[in-house]
């Protein structure tokens, strides 16, 4: 974990849509580190009380709100409980993020329905309620939705998974621009391959991956190893402060391979 505390956040309430577990964890250590109070959603309860005991013992403030965000109402109201209890919300992370496989051929429309409402409905929704607060109050606030970089094409297997993320690379970029004026920062980060509690359940799940699927995947990859979830954790902590000065509307690729390039 990253030791850095230099107060980036000092002061702001950061909810982190999907934060019980992987990146979304990581995000919200990472702004307690940094002086925030955080709001974490999930669907159980168990791992989101567990995060709020560790953080409280560091320190920090933090709640858990029990959210199933494939609801659009849970989605909404997880802001409206975090305003309830801090008073505002100046900061959202969406974090969450079904994977399940599917290709063109085999996705079932259940299966497609999903992923639209986990990967682009619920930050469609939490955005909606987390800026309308920001706005009303005449305040600037930030927003960092953590997406994929299989969002310019990606994978057969993932079909519905990259529709739904491509459309929130789009959603990313129309509500920065609808909010510039309003101070309101929206970003996003394309992440890479990462090592998560939910990838390897992933690996194991549907690509009947061993114990040693990391130590493989590791060695086809450019750095040699998978991204870990605190290096992203750091770079949405920048762009949610104001370090990232005036950028808004900037969906970096977070990742080890290059886009068009050639080999």
């Amino acid at each position: 974990m990253s030791t850095r505390a230099t107060g980036l956040l000092d002061g702001r309430v950061v909810l982190v849509n999907g934060g019980t577990q992987g990146v979304g964890a990581a995000v919200a250590r990472a702004a307690v580190r940094e002086g925030a109070h955080v709001a974490v959603t999930g669907r159980r309860p168990e791992p989101g009380e567990a995060l709020v005991a560790e953080l409280t013992a560091a320190g920090g403030r933090a709640l858990f709100v029990p959210a199933d965000l494939a609801d659009a109402g849970q989605a909404k109201a997880s802001v409206a409980r975090v305003v309830e209890a801090y008073g505002r919300v100046d900061c959202l992370v969406n974090a969450a993020g079904l994977t399940d496989r599917g290709t063109l051929l085999d996705t079932t429309p259940e299966l497609f329905d999903r992923h639209i409402a986990v990967n682009l409905r619920a930050p469609f929704f939490a955005m909606q309620a987390a800026v309308a607060d920001m706005v009303g109050r005449g305040a600037s606030g930030t927003v960092v939705n953590v997406i994929t970089s299989s969002a310019h094409g990606g994978q057969p297997f993932l079909a519905p998974y990259v529709a739904a993320k491509a459309g929130l690379v789009g959603l990313t970029r129309n509500a920065a621009h609808a909010h510039r004026f309003d101070r309101v920062r929206i970003n996003g980060l394309n992440i890479g391959w990462t090592a998560t509690e939910g990838e390897d359940a992933t690996q194991r799940a549907f690509h009947g991956a061993g114990d040693d699927w990391r130590e493989q995947a590791a060695a086809r990859l450019p750095m040699g190893r998978l991204g870990q979830p605190d290096e992203i954790a750091d770079f949405v902590v920048l762009l949610l402060s104001d370090r990232s000065g005036v950028v808004t509307g900037s969906v970096i690729d977070w990742d080890q391979n290059v886009l068009g390039g050639l080999d």
